[in-house]
């Protein structure tokens, strides 16, 4: 499992020009699934998630986590996380986990966030969205439950 946080004052998501999703402060979760993706994956990149801590503390340090200031997450399914451009210049989607398991993986990761007490918006699984965002610092960093990066 991949994600991509970016660390955002405000964040929103449309489909078909009606906004769906939308917070203030906090993260937009880019979140792709991989095919052979397991509750294990889920568990590192949930986790990982809600402890990060790259707000910053009084002392402008990045040493607070989500919770810690009160934040939100935008999750937003991307399957593009794991297109594979090596091989030419049209990536390939082949380790991309299909709707099946994809959709489940997700919605788990969401419900597991709001189980901790996060607010958690979400875009829609398999539209075109249009994902709007002011990236605070810029702060964006990636996550991959195999830890390859």
């Amino acid at each position: 499992m991949r994600c991509v946080i970016q660390r955002v004052s405000e964040a929103s998501v449309r489909v078909d020009g009606e906004v769906i999703g939308q917070i203030g402060p906090g993260y937009v979760a880019l979140i792709g699934v991989e095919v052979e993706d397991t509750d294990a994956d889920l568990d590192y990149i949930a986790k990982k998630v809600s402890g990060l801590r790259i707000f910053e503390d009084e002392n402008g340090k990045m040493n607070k986590c989500l919770a810690d200031v009160q934040g939100a997450i935008l999750a937003i399914s991307q399957f593009t996380l794991f297109g594979d451009a090596r091989g030419g210049r049209r990536p390939s989607f082949i380790t991309a986990a299909r709707p099946e398991l994809a959709v489940p993986m997700y919605e788990k990761i969401v419900e597991r966030w709001r189980s901790e007490g996060i607010t958690v918006e979400t875009g829609r699984f398999g539209a075109d969205m249009k994902v709007s965002l002011i990236n605070d610092g810029p702060v964006t960093i990636l996550l991959d439950s195999r830890k390859i990066f």
